[in-house]
This record gives structure tokens, sequence and C-alpha cells, in this order.
């Protein structure tokens, strides 16, 4: 699916909500709500008024990385950008999928072909890593490549050695349209938890950001409850819009008879970001039912797929290139999509990791609860 629209730059939201003001917090951004063709204007902190006891909220609790780190290829700078951690099933293990980036002069990384096989980036900590092979066949941008030396104190080669590089030297992948580098705790989303194994998100999974401990105990109160799941989400270039990689993926036995118990009483089942989607449709079997999970999950959700489990979506506003409005579509159809841009666009809504968030609920059944914002 491809969008017959174009974004224009100055949409681009460039600082987090609660740098945009004195007082502003992370709900203070917009939230555009599509019910079937019909759209609505709110902000975020109004979503209790948007939903009703029994909806179930599925959140991803994967924890964002600080993924790029400096390197040197002879005397030229890259960014390595550490996306996804292999094992014995994908990838082997000890290794890990990067791309390979160019310093643009501005603080942040245009793209560079990678490759080819046997190249080495000089790390911190004595480390260096070596590229093996392409991630897909055909692809340049992805490869799997293997990290070895180190120095001491800083866990030795192979994938124990990486956690503690990004710990000690990363900083969080940034893409040219943000004004200027931002702390990891940024990114992190109020649902992030920290893992025995340092996996987490080479990118925030930014559906999740504008929640606040505040509006999830708000919501509780009114009895929505919360769903917890793991999707370990790899990079997404602003300048490449391929199908999704295959990412690791939990779904808990808790979890699952949460979902299953709201599809069989009246509550929605509304996911927070396209990773939940993905984590959530893949623990599904034909018959809906959601059964707890682990492992990898290479699914794309496309609208002749469909979805089996999820009623609606909290997300972010998509490039119109962007392989997840397939999955949107799949969701609300492709007219709810189309009409939800068209009117993003006139709204002027804001894009990317720190914009706006759009809710995507079924047409019928529509339901407003009093709240104690001003919700329309």
């Amino acid at each position: 699916m491809t969008l017959a629209v174009r974004v224009p730059e100055e949409l681009s939201a460039r600082v987090p909500a609660e740098q945009r003001g004195p007082g502003r917090g992370r709900d203070d951004v917009r939230l555009l709500v599509s019910r079937g063709t019909e759209p609505a204007h709110h902000v975020f902190r109004e979503l209790p008024c948007l939903l009703r006891a029994g909806d179930l909220l599925v959140v991803n609790t994967s924890p964002t990385l600080a993924a790029a780190v400096d390197g040197w290829i002879g005397h030229a700078r890259v960014v390595v950008h550490f996306s996804t951690r292999g094992d014995s099933t994908h990838g082997g293990t000890g290794r890990w999928a990067v791309e390979l980036r160019d310093p643009d002069g501005k603080g942040t990384t245009r793209a560079r072909a990678g490759g080819p096989a046997g190249t080495e980036v000089r790390l911190p900590a004595g480390l260096r890593l070596t590229l093996e092979e392409p991630l897909s066949p055909g692809s340049g941008r992805l490869w799997w490549a293997r990290v070895a030396g180190g120095a001491s104190g800083h866990g030795g080669a192979g994938s124990g050695g990486v956690p503690e590089l990004l710990r000690g030297y990363g900083r969080p992948i940034r893409y040219s349209y943000t004004e200027r580098d931002q702390p990891l705790s940024v990114y992190q989303t109020v649902f992030a938890l920290p893992t025995a194994d340092g996996a987490g998100s080479a990118e925030m999974p930014s559906a999740a950001r504008p929640f606040t401990a505040g509006l999830v105990a708000e919501l509780v109160s009114r009895g929505v409850q919360f769903a917890p799941v793991t999707l370990h989400t790899g990079v997404a270039s602003a300048e490449v819009h391929e199908p999704p990689y295959p990412e690791r993926f939990a779904v808990p036995e808790a979890s699952a008879r949460l979902i299953n118990a709201a599809r069989a009483g009246d509550g929605r089942v509304v996911a927070v970001g396209t990773t939940a989607v993905r984590a959530v449709e893949s623990a599904a079997g034909a018959d809906g039912a959601v059964r707890a999970r682990e492992g990898w999950t290479d699914l794309v959700v496309t609208p002749g797929r469909g979805v089996r489990v999820v009623d609606g979506l909290l997300t972010g506003l998509h490039e119109p290139e962007a392989s997840h409005l397939l999955m949107l579509e799949a969701v609300a159809g492709r007219a709810a999509i189309d009409r939800g841009y068209e009117e993003a666009l006139r709204g002027r809504y804001l894009w990317h990791e720190f914009g706006d968030v759009h809710l995507i609920l079924p047409a019928e059944g529509t339901h407003t609860a009093h709240c104690s914002s001003n919700c329309q």
C-alpha cells in the first residue's frame, strides 16, 4: 500500500512533546481517532474517554537500546547501527545484524552500501566487527557480523560483549529529521522492562511513548486492562521501506489468557504499535485463539492475510511508502486509512517517533465515557 500523499518536511516532529514548551508532558501530543472513515481530533490524555471498561491494550515491553556506535574503517569514521542479535536459529550464536552508515556532518547519518564480506570495523574498547554475509539475499543494507576482541571489563568477544559495548559507548539511533541528540531515557516507554541478556529494540516502539504512569493508572481505574508482550524491533531506516525482517518476540501465558478473555467478552483488543500487532498475531492460531509462544517471527500482516486477534490499533503516522501501512489497511481497510491520513495532513499532525498518534477503532459501537478532561 502506498498513499497518494506527500508529507511536508515541516510536519516532522523534531523534538519530544515535553520539550516543546513549559509544562508540557509526553501525553501532550495530538490523537487522531478513526472509527471507520469518520476521523475525530483529540489530545492523547483523552484516551480514557475513548476506551471503555473491558477493553484491552496490548503493549510492547521491549526496552530501547543505545544501538548506534562509532567505528572506523581504515581512517574513515562510520556509524554502526546494531539491529538484532542472532542465535542458533537466526544468524548464528554470537552474531548481530548491523547496518553501516556514514556521518552526514550534521550529527546524524546517511545510508551507505554494506560489504563486501570480510570488511572490518574498529570499535571502542578494543573490539572489532567483521561483516560476514547479507542478512537476506539481495540486501546490501543489513549484514550479519561478528564482534571479536575486547578490552578487559567489556565482556570479551561475541554476543556477551555487545550489550556492554552499547551501554558504555552507544547512543540512541537518530535520523536527520530530529533536531539534536537525546538521552536514552527519552527513547524508553513507560512499559519498557530491562532484559537479563541485554536484548532490546534498536529503535523505540514509539506508539507507546505518549503514555505516562498517571495515564496508565487512570485507564486501569476505568476498567481498561493491559497485556504485555515483547517484540525486539530492528532498524527501520527512513530511506528504505522494505518489509520487516524476522524479529524475536514473546507472548506470555498470562497475556494470552487476557487477550482470549477480552475477545470472548465485550472488550476490544487494541494493539499499541505495529510491533504489538506482529507479536500477538504471530501467537494466534487459525481459530483466532492466542497461545503462549516465543521465538522468531517473520510474519508480515497484509490485507490478504488479515488480522485474527486485533480489533484496533494505536500507532504513529507512517511515511506514505512504509510497509507498515499494509498492516493498518489489514486492521481498518483502505478507505479508512486514506481518509485518516488526508485528515492528518489537513490538521497538520506531526510525524515520526516524537510525533502525534493515530487510534484506529472499529466503526460500530462508538462510545465516549465521561472524563475529567475535555473529550469531544
